[in-house]
C-alpha cells in the first residue's frame, strides 16, 4: 500500500503544470487605473476613516442671537464701506469685543483697518480705483 501511495503521489507531483500570463491591472488611479474609479475609492476610505485630528477646531453651532449680532456687525461694516466708497463720509469706525475697524478715503483710494482686540493684531487692506473721491 506504501509503494501504491508513493507511486501515486510521485506521478501527480509529474503531470505537466499549465498557468496563463499574469497581467497585473491596477485600480486605484494613482497608479494608472481607471480613472472613473477614483471617487469610489476615496468614498470607501473616508467611509473607513475613523482617525481624528487632535488639532483640528471643534466648532459648535451659534445661539440664534449670536447668528443676528453677527449678521449686524456684518451689515453695519458693509453699510460703513459703501458710504466711504459713496463719498458720503470720509471716515468712519466699528468698534465691538473682538475687533475695530476703520473705514477711509485716502485721497481715493478704500483703506480698511481692522485691529483685532484679543492679540493686537493690525490688517490694512488698501483699494484703488473702486471710486471717484
Amino acid at each position: 500500500m506504501k509503494m501504491l501511495t508513493t507511486a501515486a503521489l510521485f506521478s501527480a507531483l509529474s503531470l505537466p503544470a499549465f498557468s496563463g500570463e499574469l497581467v497585473y491591472q491596477p485600480i486605484n488611479p494613482s497608479f494608472g487605473g481607471d480613472p472613473f474609479v477614483g471617487s469610489y475609492l476615496l468614498g470607501k476610505a473616508q467611509a473607513q476613516d475613523t482617525n481624528t485630528d487632535p488639532d483640528a477646531r471643534r466648532s459648535t453651532p451659534l445661539s440664534p442671537t449670536a447668528r443676528l449680532i453677527q449678521s449686524l456687525e456684518s451689515r453695519l461694516i458693509s453699510q460703513l464701506i459703501s458710504d466711504v466708497g459713496s463719498g458720503d463720509i470720509g471716515e468712519g469706525s466699528f468698534d465691538s469685543e473682538d475687533f475695530g475697524v476703520v473705514v477711509k478715503d485716502d485721497g481715493g483710494q478704500l483703506s480698511v483697518q481692522v485691529v483685532d482686540k484679543l492679540t493686537g493684531d493690525v490688517t490694512t487692506i488698501s483699494v484703488g480705483g473702486l471710486f471717484n473721491p
